[in-house]
């Protein structure tokens, strides 16, 4: 796939290098057709930035982020016994789920993460 970008990159750019070289050659009739060519070649080369880029694939990374204190949901789990009512009958135990929040502190540590690929262009 990429190197089939490259070519259509490079014929595209050969066929309007000699589009103007040509349109130059035919208005410069009194000059020589070699010169106008290196010059409108130059000016598409400079104008150009993608023979600077290139692909980067993706990949993972890793940031250390350091120690700090986070608010966590903390569940309490309370088993409640099976017992007879005063009419005697019995009602099956049941377990009870309380949520609170706890303050609670994460040391530091290394964070993965996954970087998508991507274009990187060097304009120096």
């Amino acid at each position: 796939m990429a190197a089939s970008i490259r070519v259509r990159r490079l014929v595209a750019g050969a066929a309007t290098t000699g589009l103007l070289a040509g349109g130059a050659a035919l208005g410069l009739s009194g000059t020589a057709a070699a010169a106008p060519a290196a010059t409108t070649s130059a000016t598409v080369l400079a104008g150009d930035h993608h023979d600077r880029c290139e692909w980067k694939h993706g990949h993972w990374a890793k940031k250390w982020v350091k120690g700090h204190w986070e608010k966590k949901v903390h569940w309490t789990k309370t088993w409640h016994k099976g017992h007879h009512d005063k009419h005697g009958k019995w009602h099956h135990g049941s377990w009870d789920y309380d949520r609170h929040h706890k303050w609670v502190y994460v040391h530091g540590h290394w964070h993965h993460y996954w970087v998508k690929g991507h274009w990187d262009c060097h304009h120096k």
